[in-house]
C-alpha cells in the first residue's frame, strides 16, 4: 500500500482513539451537569473532561482544595494538597488496544514505521491541545507529563502491534534480515517463548477477573449499602457507577495479585491478601465493599490457579516448538522456559505499577500491588506449571530426548504439519503467516 495513505489511515486512527476518549470522559460528566447541578458553569465540563482523560492515561493530578472548602468539611489543612495517580485504566487499556491494532494494520500494509511515526505524531498534538486547553483551579497537572505520558500510552502498544504483525508476516525490511541472523525459523524458540507469555498473561488477567466475579456475587450486599450510605441520587448512582466501572481494569490486576499470594494495600500500613486483611478505616467507595474483611485460609488455593495458568503457558509454547522442530531438544525448552516465566515476571511487575498509585492524602497515598511481590510470586507459580508442561518427556517417546519426524506428529506430511495446528505456511512477504 502507498505509504502516504498508510500514514494517513495511521493518523485518522489516532484522532479517532483520542476523540472516543475523551467523549467517553466528557458525557458523563455532561448528564451530571443537565439532571445533576445546572447551575454549575458549562464551561468547566471540558477541562474536567480533559483532566479525567490524563488521568485515564496515567497523568498524576495535582489536587489543592480552596481553604474555605477546607473549612467547611472540617477537612484537615495537612490533607488540603495530594496527589491522585490511581489511573482508571479501562482509558489505558481502550488506548493500548487500539493502538496496537492500528500498529498491525500499518505493517500489514507494508510500511509499518510510516504508521506508528504518523500516529504518534498525531496523539502528541492532541494531546497538547488537551493539555493546553484545559486548566482547573483545583487540579493541575505538568504539561510536559500531560503529553507525554498519553503518546506514550499509545505509541509502546502501537509499536509492539506493529512489530509483532511484521514478524510473523515479514516486512522485507529489517525485521527479516534479523530474522535471518538470528536464525529462529528453524527453532521457533522466539515464537514459543512469545506465546507463552501472551498466554500466562492473559491467564493471570483471566484468574484476577474470574476472582473479580465471585467477590461480586459474594460482596454484593456491602457494595449496596455503601452506595446507600452515600445518600445519591440516579444521576449520581450512575455517575459513580461508571466512574467504578472505569476501575474494573485495576481491580482485575488487584485480584490477580490477590489470587497468587502478595495482594495489594489500599493505603500505607494496609494489607488485603488470602492469607489475611488489614484494612483500617478505608474511603466509603462501594466498590471496595467488595474487600473480604475475614478471608478463609482455603483462598491461598488460588494461587494453584495461577501455577494452573503457568501450565497452559508452557503447553501454549511446547506446541509451537513442536511445530517448528519436532525433536524438541531440551536446551530449546529450558530457554523457552525462561522466556515464559521471566516474561510473566516481569508483565506482573509492569501490571502493579500501572494498577497502583495515590488515592489521597496521607495514609492513601500508597495503594495496589507491590510490583516486586507480585512478580516474584508469578515467577514461581508460573515457573512450576510451565516446567511440568515443558520439560516432561514426550507422550509416545520413551527418552526424553526422543526425536519424532513432522509425519508421526502432525498426521500428514512435513509441508504441512504446521498447517494442522492453525499456522499457514508462507513465502516471506505479505504471504501469509510466519511459521
Amino acid at each position: 500500500m502507498n505509504r502516504l495513505l498508510v500514514a494517513l489511515l495511521a493518523a485518522f486512527d489516532a484522532v479517532i482513539v483520542v476523540a472516543v476518549g475523551l467523549a467517553a470522559a466528557l458525557a458523563p460528566l455532561t448528564v451530571l451537569w443537565v439532571f445533576g447541578v445546572p447551575a454549575a458553569d458549562w464551561q468547566a465540563l471540558w477541562p474536567a473532561a480533559a483532566t479525567l482523560w490524563q488521568a485515564g492515561h496515567l497523568v498524576p493530578l495535582k489536587v489543592a482544595l480552596d481553604a474555605e472548602y477546607v473549612t467547611a468539611v472540617g477537612i484537615s489543612p495537612d490533607a488540603s494538597n495530594f496527589v491522585f495517580s490511581l489511573a482508571p485504566l479501562a482509558f489505558t487499556v481502550f488506548t493500548a488496544v487500539f493502538a496496537a491494532r492500528s500498529g498491525a494494520r500499518a505493517a500489514r500494509a507494508g510500511a509499518w514505521p510510516v504508521g506508528v511515526a504518523a500516529g504518534v505524531v498525531v496523539v502528541g498534538v492532541l494531546a497538547t491541545l488537551v493539555a493546553l486547553t484545559s486548566r482547573l483551579t483545583v487540579v493541575a497537572v505538568d504539561t510536559v507529563a500531560a503529553i507525554a505520558i498519553p503518546v506514550a500510552v499509545f505509541a509502546v502498544p502501537c509499536l509492539l502491534g506493529a512489530l509483532v504483525t511484521a514478524w510473523r508476516h515479514g516486512d522485507d525490511g529489517i525485521l527479516d534480515r534479523l530474522r535471518h541472523r538470528l536464525d529462529v525459523d528453524d527453532t521457533g524458540v522466539v515464537e514459543a517463548g512469545a506465546r507463552g507469555i501472551a498466554a500466562a498473561l492473559t491467564g493471570i488477567l483471566g484468574v484476577g477477573g474470574l476472582v473479580v466475579t465471585v467477590a461480586v456475587f459474594a460482596g454484593g450486599g456491602r457494595m449496596v449499602a455503601l452506595f446507600e450510605a452515600a445518600h445519591v441520587d440516579l444521576i449520581g448512582v450512575i455517575v459513580l457507577g461508571l466512574g467504578q466501572l472505569a476501575y474494573l481494569p485495576t481491580l482485575i490486576v488487584w485480584a490477580a495479585a490477590f489470587a497468587s499470594g502478595p495482594g495489594f494495600s489500599v493505603g500505607q500500613g494496609t494489607a488485603v491478601g488470602p492469607g489475611g486483611t488489614d484494612l483500617g478505616v478505608v474511603p466509603g467507595v462501594p466498590v471496595l465493599g467488595l474487600i473480604p474483611e475475614d478471608p478463609s485460609p482455603w483462598l491461598l488455593l488460588l494461587a494453584l490457579a495461577v501455577v494452573a495458568v503457568g501450565a497452559g503457558a508452557g503447553w501454549v509454547a511446547r506446541a509451537r516448538l513442536r511445530a517448528a522442530d519436532a525433536g524438541e531438544p531440551l536446551l530449546s525448552r529450558l530457554i523457552v522456559l525462561a522466556l515464559v516465566v521471566a516474561g510473566a515476571a516481569g508483565g506482573a511487575a509492569l501490571l502493579a505499577v500501572l494498577a497502583s498509585g495515590s488515592l489521597g492524602p496521607g495514609r492513601l497515598a500508597q495503594a495496589g500491588p507491590s510490583a516486586g511481590s507480585f512478580a516474584l510470586a508469578v515467577a514461581v507459580e508460573v515457573a512450576l506449571g510451565a516446567a511440568a508442561v515443558l520439560l516432561s518427556p514426550r507422550a509416545d517417546s520413551p527418552g526424553e530426548e526422543a526425536v519424532s519426524s513432522p509425519v508421526d506428529w502432525a498426521g500428514a506430511d512435513p509441508g504441512r504439519a504446521d498447517l494442522g495446528h492453525g499456522f499457514e505456511s508462507s513465502g516471506p512477504a505479505g504471504g501469509g503467516e510466519r511459521p
